[in-house]
């Protein structure tokens, strides 16, 4: 019987820690004993404003009250008039074109993440599509332009003769450098004042007070 001694007290000892692993993940799996406000109670709280992202800052993501005061050389005041911006996208996009979009993207294409510190939401995801889409329209409009003249070069010594086809014809001119060019921004920059999106982008710079004359430098980068 003594021989058997180790082996019994072994397995108590195992049936002991399983019981303790068994009610311990009872205990986890439990919900806490405090009453869950449903998500309809939560909507429908007549505290909170109904007002969407994009018009004001989420009062759940606001502090109660500020620590540090706002210095006034360091406010920037943005656009939040909806005519003023209905109309650069109707300069922009035609009759109508204020139409076109929702009131959210319409909003939320002109936000940048510097304004507000996020909270209201950011153009980044509409950015990246935006820059692929007008990649896309520059190297189709360069393939269709007109093959530059070439210079008269001496006859292949082996009577060789490049294959040619009115389809291929525009990818020379297909170059970075061209499209750098185009793509240039301070290029982009004039085309944006001209329909008036400077005047309507919200954001803001990092040191407002020592921005100074370089505020349309800088929004340059921003779009």
């Amino acid at each position: 019987m003594a021989s058997h001694t180790p082996l019994r007290r072994i397995c108590l000892a195992c049936r002991y820690q399983m019981s303790i692993n068994r009610s311990a993940a009872i205990s986890i799996s439990r919900p806490f004993s405090i009453s869950i406000a449903k998500r309809s109670e939560i909507e429908t709280d007549p505290g909170d404003d109904v007002r969407p992202r994009w018009q004001q800052t989420p009062k759940r993501m606001t502090m109660p009250f500020r620590i540090r005061n706002v210095p006034k050389a360091n406010e920037w005041i943005c656009n939040d008039d909806p005519r003023k911006l209905d109309a650069m996208y109707v300069r922009l996009l035609g009759e109508g074109g204020d139409k076109m979009l929702s009131e959210e993207v319409k909003w939320l294409a002109i936000t940048h993440k510097s304004f507000d510190q996020g909270r209201r939401g950011f153009n980044d995801r509409l950015a990246y599509f935006g820059k692929r889409i007008v990649e896309m329209q520059i190297s189709v409009a360069v393939v269709n332009m007109p093959r530059p003249p070439e210079k008269s070069n001496a006859p292949d010594e082996f009577g060789r003769q490049p294959f040619e086809h009115p389809a291929l014809d525009g990818l020379l001119n297909l170059t970075p450098m061209l499209k750098a060019d185009i793509l240039d921004k301070r290029r982009l920059y004039a085309l944006s004042d001209r329909y008036g999106l400077t005047n309507v982008l919200r954001w803001k710079p990092k040191k407002v007070s020592n921005n100074g004359c370089f505020v349309k430098t800088q929004s340059t980068y921003i779009i």
